[in-house]
Parts: C-alpha cells; structure tokens; sequence
C-alpha cells in the first residue's frame, strides 16, 4: 500500500496549535500535560524530515520553539535543571541555522529568558541577570525592527518582571523597581491584565524585601483579585509570598492556616515538585515560629529532599537551617546538649558557599553559637561569631534578633550584663522599626513574637538582680506594645466594611437555617472563606498608629497617687509581681506561674458554669464550691503576699499571659476594691491622659434574645434621660456604629462570642447581625466608656509578648478610655441587675472602678465584670 505524503503546511500549522495549547498548560502549572503534547509535536515535525526548501524555515522556527518549551517543562518535571540547561544549549545551536535577523532574535530572545528563568529555580540569580540582559536585547531589536511590535510586548514584559525578581532576591532593590515600573506601565497601556497581576504580586515582593509587610499584603491581594478576575487560580508562589509576609509579621499560626489549605491541593497535582517542596518548606518555617518543632523537622526533611532532586541549592540550605533551628531549640529547652549538634551546624555552614548563601551560612554558625555557649565552649563561639556580618539595609528581622541574640548570651557567659541589656535593647528598637511600619491590629502585636527571646533574657538578667524598678522598665520595654501607639483617625477602608458586611450577613444566613432545619455547610465554608479575606483586607489598610514613649516609673507614680499598681511577670516558670505603691517599688515573687494559670483556667470554667439564669440548685452548689476554691487558691497566690504592700489602696492590675482571664473582684482579698486592668502601664497612663471632648452623648443599645434586657434599659434611662436608646430593628450595626462614634458613654445588653482563633472577629449580636471588634477598632472616635452588658467580651487572645486581641482590647487600643466588661458568660438575669447596680453607683460616685467594684462584691461569681483601661 502507497505511503501518503502528509502536507508540510497542515502538519506546521498543527504543530503551532499543539505548542500553544502546552503554553497553556505551563502556565497552569500542568506540566506533564505539556509535555505530552510536545512530545506528539516533536513526532509530527520528524515525520515530514527532511521538508522541503520553501518550508525549512517555517520548519526550523517551530521545531525551535517546540524544543525550547519541551526543555523547560521536562526539567521541571524532572527535578534535573542541569538537563535542562543542556538542553536549551542545543536548541540555541538551531538557531544558527535562521538567516532573518529579526526573527533569530525573536528565537534568542525566548532562549535565554527560558536559560535565565531556569537558573534561578536553583538560586544562581546573579548568573540568571546576564541572560535576562541578552533577553531584553534581543527582544528590544525584535521590537524595533520587526512587524507588529505590540504581538511580542506579553513576553517583553515577562522578561522585565522576571529580572526583577533576579533583582530583588540580590537586594537590588533600584533596579527591580525600575524593572517593575517599567513592566506594569506597558501592561497597563497594551492591556496585558494577566501580566499585570503577576507585576503586582513582584511588586509586593519587592515590598516585602524592604519591609513593608502591609503595603506587600495590600499588592498581592491586588493580585490575587486580578488572577480571579481573569478566571485564573493564582500561581502557587503567591500565596507562598503571602505566608512570607505573614511570617515577617509574626502571624505564625494565620500563616501556617494559610499554607495548609493549599498543601493538599497541591499533593494532587502532577507537576509540583519544587512547588511543593517550597510550600513544606514555609510550612516548617511557620511551625518553627508557632514552636511545634516536629512538625517544624518534618517539613523541613520533605522540603530538603525534593529541593535536593529539584538542584535548587538555596532551597537545600534554607531546609537545612530549619531543621537545625528546631534542633538547637529543643536541645536550649531541655538542657541536653550534645556534642555533636554544634559541629554540624558549622559543617553545614561551611559547605554553604558565600556570597549566595550568606545568610544562611551565617545563621548556622550563630546557631552553633548559642549552643556552644551552653556547652561552655566560650573561645570558639567567640571566633564563630566573629565570622557573622552584620546585617544589611535588606536583613530579615529574624537575622537582625538572632544576631542581637548571640551577642546578649555571650555577653551573659562572660560576666557582662551591663553589655547583654545594651544588646537586649539595640535589638528592640531594631524590632520597634519594623513593628512602626505594620498596618492593622494584627500585624502590630503580631511582631512582637520576633524579640521574644530577648525579651525574655532581659526580664531573667533583672529578675537575678532583684531590682525591682529595672525590672518595671523592662517589662514596660519588653510587652504590650500594641498600646504603645496613637491611633491614626484614618476611617474604615470601604473595601474591608464590605466585606465584614458580607460576613455578617452569612452570619445570618447561618442562624436562619439552623432554626429552618436547613442544611448549613456550604454556608459555613463561605463564611470561613469571607471571613478570611476580610481578616487578610485589615492587614494591610495602613499604619495602625503614632509612636509614643514607653511610660517612665517616675511618671507612673505621680499619676498613680493614692492608688497601687501591680505588674504581674513571668519567667520560666517563676511568678512574680512588681508592686508601684506610695512612690516606692517592690518585687515579689509569687510562685509557679503554671499553678497560677491552671487555677485562673478552671475558674474560668466554673464561672461559665454558674452564668446560665435557671441553673439547678444543687449543681450550683457543686460547681459554687469548685469555683470559691480556684479563687482562694489565686488570692492565695497573688494577692495575700502582696497586701501589706497595696494596703488599701485601689489597685491598677497589669496581667501577664493566662492571668488576663482572671475576673479579680471574684478574688476575696479584692472583693469590693476599685481595680482596673490594663495590658502595660504605658497603656494605663495613656487612657489615663486620654483627652476627649466634652461629649455628653449617652448610648443605650439592646440586641435580640435577651430575656432580662428590656428592663434593664428602662432602668438605664432613668439615669440618662436624654440617651439615645437603640433597640428591635433600629439597633442595626450601622446605626449603632454611628451613634457611638464620639460618644460619652455608650452600653451594650446583647449577647456576644469571643473567637480564640481569630480575636478581633469576637462579636456582639445586634438587629442585622454581628458587629465585630475590628469594626470598633475602625471607630473615628470611639466613646469614652463602653460597657458591655455581654458574654465573655473582655477575653483576649494573648500573643507573645503580652500582646492582648480581642473585643474589648481592640477599643482600647483605638482610644477608648474605659471598657466594663465580663470575663466569661453571664446570666441576663444577673447581668441585668449587675448593671443597675453599676449605674446607680455610677451616677453617685462617678468612678467606673469604684463603680464596678460595688457592683460586683454584691454577687462576685455571677458577676465575672472587669473594668479595662482606666478607672
């Protein structure tokens, strides 16, 4: 049977639409899928060699391009960049063959952004920069000489935006910007819109580099929308970048959620082996931050093994620096240090080679340092911590603390505290400089989890001193700093109200179906979801506020007066409490601060216990029992060994960690004593020298649901008069934000949810839904006072360095001097009358402290109410 002669024409024009669907597929990450189709291009090409002479050239050009996609895809299968780069050198002798000049330099062109692109999948950025240079040259001539210049202006910019990747991983933070501006305008003016999302998502890396954590977060959720916008996932190394970001704001755990969601998915794709692996290795990093280190070691032992076939060097060290960390971590908790461990971090350090993996070579060897140090090996941890540089402009914040870190503790071993605390505060002030530029609640508490080894080394230098002012000015230094700042009036961002609105509004439709029977959890996951964006919107909405001086003793005893404060630390397992009464200061040491948590957790439950209105006599009595034991076991612990040195005074009570949950008017020895709560001194005097306006506007809102609340509102306007009294459908979230805002007092009978997880979500329950704390905190001028006649609206979610998230901290954070409100469930029944009491006392002795503390002494454990801020 004859062979039929296949049309070169046919076969050409088929090879063209095979390349272009496997383009596709590459951008989609499907790179098996790619290559398949190649493959079946490559074979269709061979089956009309040789072609005739009128199209060899036709020929040429396609097998070129089939060629040089086929290199980079199966390299990226493969793992094996060598292979691939071996390859593209043969296509690149193909092109030799071209005569039109214009169109070999198309060829050329695409040849070494595919070479550039590959050399830095292993890191070899500077060697990547020459071949993206010859790129753009090529590409430049292409577009000068050549028909239709705006068909070639997609990979024009891609080359730009991926030197400046190339750029920016070097620090060459000028050019990639230059590169960057350049790309976006020609993206923007062709109409690029993919091109132009992946533009902003450099641009935020570039951000990020430069430490401008809110303003990256801000551009890669440009991106992001972009990528969605167009029907596209967003590639993989975005939301890599965002858990990067997170990471440098310390939002380990949020980091960590974000990453797992995408791991999954990942797993099941077919071409992700180096993607993967980045993704285990930022897992492992966020685990290390959140201090599970199992996990931490066994991400980082996935991630160095796919980075060891992918031949991505960089990638290799940073897994390796990972594991060491979780190593040498363990190995300081634990007291066991083995010989060993030290060594190996140097020898990895070693085979690192400088200037590529600087900072990683560098961060192994301080790591041999601190354990070396233990070990007692003070000559060579001398001499490894010389060979450390010092940081650049461009140094990672966790570099900065490690170094200061390492300093500190050599200083320590070899007798020189004065030396360790100048190191200590070097180093939280670096930490004070990034923590400057966060924008939103979230972010700047979130930094503190970077100096919370140093902060801990100095709180221990001044507690083995026994100075108790020293130690006033470093717990000062060292925690709360959140409340350090000046709110910024600068409104609620429209884009973050619409989506907490929407929030609501599933919040809703959540509680609809529930009472309907309905089935709820496709609702569910998009109320996760929304919730989620919103959390990720105030992020990024700007700086959260204006710097102001941590609180001298001096000044905090002449403001304080006749009244006492108590500022509860911790170290190691140590409890103490530095007491500022009568113009002196004294330190005391109160015990386990484990046994102290465990009673305040358990009194905690008890309380939630006794709050429900028409709970049964007898277990009443039971759990009554239960809870006036965990109270006298802390009034034993915290209170009695520091009576003589308060007297009578009232007190001002600064938490540390799990005492925040303490409802101390519950405490016999403070039952009836005015006492306020507040995250830091420095917060206290803040609230204290709050200058409102003479507002007189009183606020009296009711929620639905709550059985005792009609008559406590109507006992409320016989106080207040003239208040404005919000209930049934008018008291709808956008209303009572309205009424609040300047407000002298506004009250809340509604139920509420503290949220754990996710703190500045914590809600109120009002006509239309949820009002959350992140909405309060976007208050232009929040009320004076805020009470809240509502469950649990007083817990915090308390983060490294006695950072405090949640309803009522959000308010104080923007500005609002006082804050009543319960740590744990309350009875309407009780809180109703709770707040009459309170009222009454109020209007007789116009002090919300002494207020509140009559109020609570005539029922303590069914009346769990703390004032917050200032009294």
């Amino acid at each position: 049977m004859p062979v039929t002669k296949l049309d070169p024409t046919e076969v050409i024009d088929k090879v063209r639409q095979l390349h272009r669907t496997a383009a596709d597929k590459s951008c989609l990450a499907r790179y098996h899928e790619g290559v398949r189709l190649l493959r079946r291009a490559v074979g269709l090409l061979d089956s009309i060699y040789p072609v005739p002479d009128e199209h060899y050239t036709e020929w040429l050009v396609v097998r070129i391009r089939v060629s040089s996609l086929l290199a980079a895809l199966s390299s990226e299968i493969s793992g094996d960049v060598g292979a691939g780069l071996a390859a593209l050198d043969d296509v690149r002798l193909l092109t030799g063959a071209v005569d039109d000049l214009v169109l070999k330099a198309e060829l050329n062109g695409a040849l070494d952004h595919n070479y550039a692109a590959k050399l830095t999948t292993v890191g070899r950025n500077e060697d990547s920069l020459k071949y993206f240079d010859l790129s753009l040259e090529h590409q430049e001539y292409r577009l000068q000489h050549g028909a239709a210049p705006e068909s070639r202006m997609e990979a024009f910019t891609q080359t730009l935006t991926m030197r400046a990747s190339s750029h920016t991983r070097l620090g060459n933070v000028q050019q990639a910007r230059a590169d960057l501006t350049r790309s976006l305008e020609l993206a923007e003016k062709y109409e690029l819109r993919a091109q132009a999302a992946d533009i902003h998502r450099n641009l935020g890396t570039l951000a990020l580099r430069t430490g401008d954590v809110p303003e990256a977060l801000r551009l890669f959720e440009v991106s992001e929308r972009s990528y969605r916008a167009l029907g596209r996932d967003a590639p993989p190394w975005l939301w890599l970048e965002q858990a990067q970001a997170l990471l440098a704001a310390g939002l380990a755990d949020e980091a960590g959620a974000h990453l797992d969601g995408h791991m999954a998915v990942m797993a099941d794709q077919d071409s992700v082996t180096r993607d993967l692996g980045f993704v285990e290795l930022h897992r492992a990093s966020a685990a290390l931050l959140s201090d599970d280190l199992d996990l931490a070691r066994q991400m980082a032992a996935a991630a160095r093994r796919r980075m060891l076939k992918v031949g991505c060097k960089t990638c290799v060290a940073n897994a390796t620096i990972v594991g060491l960390q979780a190593d040498t971590r363990e190995a300081l908790r634990t007291g066991e240090f083995a010989a060993a461990l030290p060594g190996r971090a140097l020898r990895a350090a070693d085979k690192m080679p400088v200037p590529r993996l600087a900072d990683q070579a560098a961060t192994a060897r301080m790591l041999a340092v601190r354990l070396d140090i233990r070990r007692g090996n003070l000559k060579r941890a001398v001499e490894t911590l010389d060979k450390v540089p010092r940081p650049g402009q461009l140094t990672p914040i966790d570099y900065r603390m490690l170094r200061r870190l390492c300093r500190a503790e050599l200083a320590v071993a070899q007798g020189n505290r004065a030396k360790a605390l100048t190191e200590i505060r070097s180093g939280l002030t670096e930490l004070d400089a990034v923590r400057d530029r966060m924008g939103g609640l979230d972010l700047v508490s979130g930094t503190a989890l970077h100096g919370q080894e140093l902060a801990d080394l100095a709180v221990k230098l001044v507690l083995e001193r026994n100075d108790a002012r020293r130690l006033f000015v470093w717990l000062e230094r060292t925690r709360a700093q959140t409340y350090r700042y000046e709110p910024l009036s600068a409104g609620t961002d429209p884009e973050l109200a619409a989506r907490v609105a929407e929030v609501r509004g599933l919040g809703q439709a959540i509680q609809e179906a529930q009472h309907d029977g309905h089935p709820i959890a496709g609702l569910r996951a998009k109320y996760n979801e929304r919730l989620r964006e919103a959390q990720r919107l105030g992020w990024h909405t700007g700086r959260w506020g204006r710097p102001r001086p941590v609180a001298g003793l001096n000044e905090v005893a002449d403001r304080l007066g006749d009244r006492a404060m108590v500022s509860f630390a911790a170290s190691g397992d140590e409890l103490v409490a530095v007491v500022v009464a009568g113009g002196e200061c004294r330190l005391v040491r109160l015990g386990s601060a484990e046994a102290a948590a465990e009673s305040a957790r358990v009194l905690n439950v008890d309380l939630d216990a006794l709050a429900p209105d028409n709970l049964p006599e007898r277990l009443a009595e039971v759990v009554m029992v239960s809870a006036r034991k965990q109270a006298d076991k802390l009034d034993a612990q915290l209170i009695r060994p520091l009576a003589e040195l308060f007297g009578g005074r009232e007190l001002v009570i600064v938490p540390t960690g799990p005492l925040y949950a303490v409802p101390w008017g519950v405490l016999p020895g403070l039952r009836g004593r005015p006492t306020v709560v507040a995250p830091s001194a420095t917060a206290w005097l803040a609230a204290e020298l709050t200058k409102s306006p003479r507002a007189r506007k009183i606020v009296l809102v009711r929620g639905p649901g709550l059985a005792g609340a009609r008559g406590e509102l109507e006992k409320l306007t016989t106080h207040y008069r003239t208040a404005t009294t919000m209930t049934g459908a008018k008291a709808t979230v956008k209303s009572v934000l309205r009424a609040m805002d300047g407000a002298k007092l506004a009250h809340f009978a509604a139920h509420g949810a503290h949220e754990p997880e996710n703190a500045l979500f914590s809600r109120l329950e009002l006509a239309d839904g949820a009002l959350f704390g992140h909405e309060m905190a976007g208050l232009r001028q929040p009320p004076r006072q805020v009470v809240f006649a509502a469950c649990e609206l007083a817990l915090n979610r308390i983060r490294p360095g006695d950072e405090a998230l949640g309803f009522a901290s959000a308010l104080l954070a923007s500005g609002s001097r006082t804050v009543i409100a319960p740590l744990s469930r309350v009875g309407d029944l009780a809180s109703a009358a709770a707040m009459d009491d309170y009222y009454r006392a109020l209007a007789a002795r116009d002090s919300p402290a002494l207020a509140l503390a009559d109020a609570i002494a005539v029922d303590p454990f069914r009346r769990p109410f703390v004032c917050l801020g200032s009294g």
